[in-house]
């Protein structure tokens, strides 16, 4: 059901208001906004990846997978929405981090950058939270703010009572499948955007995206007739610039998404190389848990097609409490306090928009 932009933004308040499951998503580059609301408060867990819907899942593949299903849901978008209007009040933010923080990010990315030169692995990708404490959080105003501000990303806001509320613009792609083709991407390397892409990146950055690239495409090769790579090119994702290179190919049958995805996922932009000694090392020094953060999520077997997202750029709220997850690739080339303000830039793509 198509909605007014006035209409779609009230319902959407009162189903949050009714602590009722629901998403709202816009997908990169794409001026329709759709909303998925469940009829009932149930919890849906992911059984099969042949099941329609929009998926929701944590970083570590052993966690609960959530999913909302299209028969258990009302669908209503509006089109043609370019801008939209947002409050001019302006909302106090309190940061509960420290010099502490600061000193144990730079501890802990030492102490890989360490590891990896003991030829222990090439990437790991580390994380943390910021807390951020707010005189009130306006759920609508900070959506439309995002779909204001990010147009080339995924933007969404997701919400079950029996989990929580997590918002974002997420840049990266995981993949997507329509009529047998594939697409994904390889996206790495991080810096500032002064106003241009025309900028030079370090050996670092692009050391850094061609593992992501290399192991993408030795990962799902075998599942492909052909395969086909552009770039690496530089790619705007708000105040910030990456390196991507796009991955493409036909699927060699049409069952293999769920292989896919584990082949993908968690990517090396997100967890490191190689994939299981990343992922025991980010367990043991992280001193938190990612949750949803740095997992997937998107539309799933909808109108023949899949489009699935890594869920970065992205926050959990609770009352008027934002927790902001961002994180940065750490190779034997990393400069630990750089590695610091990298994070701290990733941190105000969010904070703009509460």
């Amino acid at each position: 059901m198509q909605k007014n932009n006035v209409d779609f933004f009230k319902e959407i308040t009162t189903i949050f208001n009714s602590n009722i499951p629901f998403v709202v998503f816009r997908k990169p580059n794409e001026n329709e906004v759709t909303a998925f609301c469940q009829k009932t408060d149930e919890l849906f867990e992911l059984k099969s990846f042949d099941q329609s819907g929009f998926i929701f899942a944590p970083f570590y593949k052993n966690e609960l997978k959530i999913i909302f299903p299209i028969k258990e849901c009302n669908v209503f978008t509006i089109k043609g929405a370019k801008d939209f209007d947002v409050s001019k009040e302006k909302t106090t933010l309190k940061s509960t981090s420290n010099k502490s923080e600061e000193l144990n990010h730079i501890s802990i990315v030492k102490k890989a950058v360490e590891f990896i030169k003991n030829d222990k692995a090439k990437k790991i990708v580390l994380s943390r939270k910021e807390i951020l404490e707010s005189d009130g959080i306006d759920l609508i105003d900070s959506l439309k703010k995002m779909l204001n501000k990010y147009k080339n990303a995924f933007v969404y806001v997701w919400f079950h009572p029996k989990i929580g509320l997590w918002m974002g613009a997420t840049p990266e792609c995981l993949i997507t499948i329509k009529n047998n083709n594939l697409k994904t991407m390889a996206l790495a390397g991080t810096q500032k955007f002064n106003g241009s892409l025309d900028v030079i990146w370090k050996d670092k950055e692009l050391h850094e995206q061609q593992f992501v690239t290399d192991y993408i495409v030795e990962n799902i090769e075998d599942k492909l007739i052909e395969i086909k790579t552009e770039g690496p090119f530089t790619v705007q994702a708000g105040s910030l610039l990456h390196l991507r290179t796009d991955i493409s190919g036909t699927l060699k049958s049409s069952n293999l998404l769920e292989n896919l995805i584990n082949s993908l996922h968690p990517t090396p932009a997100i967890c490191g190389i190689p994939k299981d000694v990343a992922t025991t090392y980010i367990l043991k020094n992280e001193e938190y848990m990612r949750t949803y953060y740095a997992g997937y999520l998107g539309e799933l077997n909808m109108d023949d097609s899949t489009n699935i997202y890594v869920n970065l750029r992205c926050m959990s709220i609770k009352n008027n409490t934002a927790e902001i997850y961002v994180g940065g690739g750490i190779t034997s080339e990393s400069i630990p306090e750089k590695e610091w303000l990298e994070t701290v830039s990733k941190t105000e793509i969010m904070k703009s928009v509460l």
